[in-house]
């Protein structure tokens, strides 16, 4: 596929900025990621890590990386695609590790791979990019973030398209300074996830 845009938001300093950050993180967390993988496999059948297509940058698809949070082929069972907080397909582990979103640790192997940027819209699916508008569309000109602007805005009754609007606004307004401030704002924002909207929502999160 050819490229509409041409270069990533951000360009090369980005992409320098998530290496140096994702390559220590993902040194120190592996003990982590041992100690998570083993407690997801004794507490339901199926493999720890959960992977799903999504749509990334200028609208390419990629392999998202998730420690799994619910029962092996949870898409085949019950709602399919659709699911909440209180799902009933969500494991004993899965639910704690989607209230500390430890369950996207694994997307730091995403920043590193180069499918994905630590701050930027969130990846989202091929059906909800074929209803974009070519407004909307200007969002796939960044990667796809672990965290970004719209998941510390703290605005959890927003409808999906105004959540674009302000991943469009990011996209237009990028610099290092509000890519540190998305950062730094990141963890207090999970400790008030009830602020947030939920990534399973938000994103048809099947992990």
């Amino acid at each position: 596929m050819s490229r509409s845009f041409p270069e990533p938001v951000g360009g090369r300093a980005k992409r320098i900025l998530d290496l140096a950050i994702a390559i220590p993180l993902l040194v120190v967390m592996t003990p982590v990621f041992g100690i998570v993988a083993i407690l997801i496999r004794r507490d339901s059948r199926g493999t720890a890590f959960y992977r799903q297509t999504r749509v990334g940058l200028d609208g390419r698809e990629f392999r998202l990386i998730k420690f799994r949070t619910m029962v092996d082929g949870a898409e085949y069972i019950g709602a399919g695609l659709d699911n909440d907080a209180g799902d009933a397909r969500i494991t004993k582990v899965g639910a704690r590790l989607r209230a500390l979103s430890v369950d996207e640790l694994p997307q730091l192997i995403n920043v590193l791979i180069g499918d994905m940027s630590l701050v930027g819209p969130r990846p989202t699916l091929r059906d909800q990019v074929e209803r974009y508008t070519p407004e909307q569309r200007r969002r796939l000109r960044a990667r796809p973030g672990i965290t970004g602007l719209a998941q510390i805005s703290g605005r959890s009754t927003l409808p999906w398209s105004q959540r674009i609007i302000i991943d469009v606004h990011y996209v237009d307004n990028w610099s290092m300074r509000l890519d540190l401030a998305v950062l730094l704002r990141t963890i207090p924002a999970l400790l008030r996830r009830h602020e947030t909207y939920p990534g399973g929502i938000e994103e048809v999160d099947l992990g």
